[in-house]
């Protein structure tokens, strides 16, 4: 799946079908324009009495700039619906971008994923900032147009971090503007009581027999850090780093089993920041006298007192604190600001990223589990659409989809929106299909279905793309290079120090060969039954995949594809697992990493052009697909149509 986890793409940098001098010959079906445009954009609304209502309280506040980001105060990629500030502002509904708004201009930066969406969803009052293309300003560019002359700036401490806000003030000091924190989000008063309230789920206990390790240990690793480093405390404020520290799991955000809370670790103390209301009598048992409960509003006022605390010893050393980069400017300056915590890539973060043997075997058996619902769910579709001529639209699929997982062992829910796309919608990334506006599914145009799940023993992500009828030699032609792309980061064998950064390539050589590629990451972390899409490791043209490499334990996505606007997207992807492997020789002495992949259902056979795939590549295919087989035909000794469908599937590439 591609949001902002490596992510996504748009449209090629050249057309597939000049590229490679193809002439579609397959008859296919037409699709209205007014079809594609509604269940692509949804709706537009008119923002105008909320930008007039915002820019009076700017003037109230002495600001000529007010910047709304995506994010939520602990810096969330998914955010609960009572955080969609952005959204709220500007009508655009996308994951990622940011809106920014003078006293008399407003504009929204977003990425390639969301080109076509958010000019769709946007009104005429703003401008779309196309980011990372040639010659268009990025946010910051355009607030510092906007604020020359010694004008204020405006934003939220809590939705920023504390590094963001730094550079943004040097950037506008320059043009003699500057950066001013607002606490009361402006946001937040025009919205009002429509505002959604904030969820108040029940936390639950994450067990050991899932986690692998007790939260104590955890807890006790992060004290050694403290001792190693000579800090007071570490202030936490990522809120999948909390759920996985304290093995705790929640249901705040939309998919993400997490909860808003804050901790506090010291060599002697663990507090926990949570609306007391949101945890079981077991969870209280679960956590023991080892952790303190404290109002989740409080951390602020506690952050004050710490830094107060801070005291000089008699080595003339001044007490600090361990902060996460990732925590916000509000957090930041209640501890005193600038200078008074080591803002560090969260430690927690990165032991999290590595998975134990427990978390590892997790992850496998819930993608057989899976596998095996995709391969039902796939048999199912293609013969309501085939045989029996049914006729079903993109929401049926999805929906008929996540009621096939939910029968399925430690189903708790799914790990995002299913992105259930035919034909032309297939190459709008981030496509969420909508009752009422999604198209039918079209058997003679190209399926693409990115999913996933939330089982209790992991977290799962997976993109197929099937053609029900016969595909052109153009999208044959670019299937088999995705797929080519899949193998060889599937099959790539690395020193240790490798980084995802430098992996990337592999994956687009064989789009790179004509002239191809795609405007997305390849690969993101992806947690365990946590948040699917998990940081710091990935693999992508990103700066941030340079600086970690990849270790033994991390669990990844590989899913390269090809998308031609309005005509069709491809996407293959699978988990893979880094793990040591053994080579001929150990140049450096140093350990070797390759992958294991987990993602157990078909890849559409009747799109691969064999003649393209190298002997070793159509062993990789047919040993995977006999893989397939061995793990899942047992699921469906009482099911002849998925038997029969898995059967054919997963026969060796003729």
């Amino acid at each position: 799946m591609l949001f902002s986890r490596s992510l996504c793409r748009l449209q090629s940098a050249a057309s597939l079908s000049s590229s490679l001098r193809f002439v579609s010959s397959a008859p296919r079906r037409a699709f209205s324009n007014t079809t594609i445009l509604r269940a692509v954009d949804m709706e537009t609304i008119d923002t105008s009495k909320r930008l007039v209502r915002l820019r009076e309280l700017m003037k109230q506040h002495q600001v000529d700039v007010y910047i709304v980001p995506s994010e939520d105060s602990h810096q969330s990629e998914y955010i609960a619906h009572c955080d969609a500030r952005r959204e709220f502002i500007s009508g655009f509904t996308g994951s990622a971008g940011t809106a920014v708004i003078s006293t008399s201009a407003a504009a929204l930066s977003t990425d390639g994923r969301y080109f076509n969406q958010a000019a769709k969803q946007l009104d005429s009052n703003w401008t779309l900032l196309k980011r990372g293309l040639e010659g268009v300003l990025t946010w910051q560019e355009w607030i510092a147009e906007q604020a020359e002359g010694g004008k204020s700036v405006g934003v939220d401490p809590a939705v920023i971090t504390a590094a963001s806000a730094r550079k943004l003030s040097d950037s506008l000091g320059k043009n003699g503007a500057k950066l001013v924190g607002i606490e009361q989000n402006l946001v937040d008063q025009i919205w009002g009581e429509e505002r959604p309230s904030r969820p108040r789920e029940k936390v639950k206990v994450h067990p050991d027999n899932y986690a692998g390790k007790p939260f104590q240990e955890k807890i006790a690793d992060i004290r050694k850090e403290l001792k190693t480093k000579k800090r007071a405390a570490f202030i936490i404020s990522v809120l999948d780093e909390i759920a996985w520290l304290f093995n705790l799991r929640g249901n705040d955000i939309p998919y993400n089993p997490v909860f808003f809370s804050y901790a506090v670790i010291t060599p002697d103390t663990a507090e926990l920041y949570v609306d007391e209301e949101k945890l079981t009598p077991e969870v209280k048992a679960h956590l023991g006298s080892d952790v303190v409960i404290k109002p989740y509003d409080s951390i602020f006022a506690d952050a004050k007192t710490l830094a107060a605390k801070a005291s000089t010893t008699d080595s003339g050393a001044t007490t600090k604190y361990l902060l996460s980069n990732k925590a916000s400017w509000a957090l930041s300056l209640s501890l005193g600001g600038e200078g008074k915590a080591d803002e560090i890539r969260s430690s927690i973060s990165d032991a999290k990223a590595i998975k134990n043997e427990v978390e590892l075997k997790g992850m496998r058996d819930c993608h057989v589990r899976d596998g095996a619902a995709l391969t039902e769910y796939f048999a199912w579709l293609e013969n309501e659409l085939i045989n029996k001529k049914s006729t079903l639209d993109e929401v049926d699929g999805a929906d008929k989809l996540e009621q096939i997982r939910s029968k399925h062992d430690r189903f708790v829910g799914l790990s995002f929106d299913t992105i259930s796309s035919t034909g032309p919608n297939a190459a709008v990334i981030h496509y969420k299909p909508e009752k009422g506006y999604c198209s039918i599914i079209d058997p003679t145009a190209i399926y693409l279905c990115d999913s996933g799940a939330q089982y209790l023993d992991g977290t799962t992500d997976t993109t197929r793309t099937f053609h029900f009828g016969n595909p052109t030699e153009l999208e044959k032609k670019a299937f088999t290079l995705v797929l080519k792309g899949l193998i060889a980061l599937d099959t790539a064998v690395f020193p240790k120090g490798t980084s995802g950064f430098a992996l990337d390539a592999l994956a687009r050589q064989h789009l790179w060969h004509h002239g191809l590629d795609y405007l997305h990451g390849t690969g993101h972390g992806v947690g365990a039954y946590l948040n699917v899409h998990e940081g710091p490791i990935g693999v992508g043209t990103r700066v941030q995949y340079s600086e970690v490499p990849l270790s033994a334990g991390n669990v990844i996505s590989d899913e390269p594809g090809y998308y031609e606007d309005g005509k069709f997207g491809i996407r293959i992807e699978n988990i893979i697992m880094a793990r040591e492997v053994e080579t001929a020789h150990k140049f450096g002495d140093k350990p070797w990493l390759g992958f294991e992949h987990v993602t157990m259902t078909p890849i559409g056979q009747n799109l691969i052009e064999k003649s393209l795939l190298s002997e070793s590549e159509v062993k990789w295919v047919n040993d995977y697909h006999t893989e397939v087989w061995e793990k899942t035909n047992g699921f469906f000794t009482q099911d002849e149509v998925t038997s029969a469908w898995l059967k054919r599937e997963t026969q060796p590439l003729k």
